[in-house]
């Protein structure tokens, strides 16, 4: 499976377009869908800074998954996205995807918004290893063990 092409700004309003620009050999993607779950991306953030410290080969990325919708609302939910986020390399490794939401999940094979999706995506786009939820010391032995096997 291949992640899709998609494209939007940063939250240092920098223009990106991913696959094409995953800035890791491999990029473990946390995607949420609503708000509320940004604290279920949280729970990841502690692992993800371990293994991005760790490996020369493996960055992450923040997107949160938002339906379509005009310029000036776009503009609007960044910048208040963007003051809240006041750590530089946040910002750079955030970014809102305003697409066909339906679309997007369809081509990913993702049935559901309930739970965050978690993607390692290696730099040519393909879909290695997938998760969903929260974090859990089971789901980062799981990722741990498919990274020890890429070697």
């Amino acid at each position: 499976m291949k992640f899709p092409v998609v494209s939007g700004k940063n939250l240092s309003r920098k223009k990106l377009k991913f696959p094409d620009d995953l800035p890791a050999k491999y990029t473990l993607v946390l995607m949420a869908f609503y708000r509320r779950q940004q604290l279920d991306i949280d729970t990841w953030l502690p692992y993800a800074n371990q293994l991005e410290h760790r490996s020369k080969d493996l960055a992450y990325v923040e997107l949160p998954v938002i339906y379509e919708m005009g310029p000036v609302r776009q503009f609007l939910l960044n910048e208040g996205m963007r003051a809240g986020i006041p750590d530089q390399k946040a910002r750079e490794r955030t970014l809102t995807l305003y697409l066909d939401k339906a679309s997007f999940l369809g081509q990913l094979g993702i049935g559901s918004e309930d739970e965050i999706q978690i993607l390692l995506v290696a730099n040519d786009g393909k879909v290695l290893w997938r998760e969903s939820g929260t974090f859990s010391k089971n789901k980062g032995r799981s990722l741990e063990d498919f990274l020890a096997g890429l070697k």
